[in-house]
């Protein structure tokens, strides 16, 4: 199941990023956090920008709406969202099944 935390402002999810995917999107939860895929390689910024980009597509959102607050040089990355946590479940829901 997704843990997602209400924190000021919106909410905070983890990710666990995959660079070097075959596609961006959506690959599921995994212990909690949000499994994310993107094609571009981790240099230079390219996935941490290419994972906001797919997570705020899929919560209806602007790429500077998102605020990575750990994990920029990490596969696992820490991201707030403005928005609640209901309202993140509900747009993620066809796609995690959660």
């Amino acid at each position: 199941m997704l843990e997602l935390a209400e924190i000021d402002g919106g909410t905070r999810l983890r990710l666990r990023v995959k660079p070097g995917a075959r596609k961006n999107g959506i690959l599921g939860v995994h212990d909690g956090a949000l499994r994310v895929g993107v094609t571009a390689a981790p240099e230079k910024g390219k996935a941490n920008r290419a994972v906001l980009s797919v997570l705020a597509d899929v919560l209806g959102l602007a790429p500077s709406d998102l605020k990575i607050l750990s994990g920029r040089t990490s596969s696992t990355k820490t991201v707030r969202a403005p928005l609640s946590p209901s309202a993140i479940r509900g747009k993620l829901a066809s796609l995690i099944g959660d």
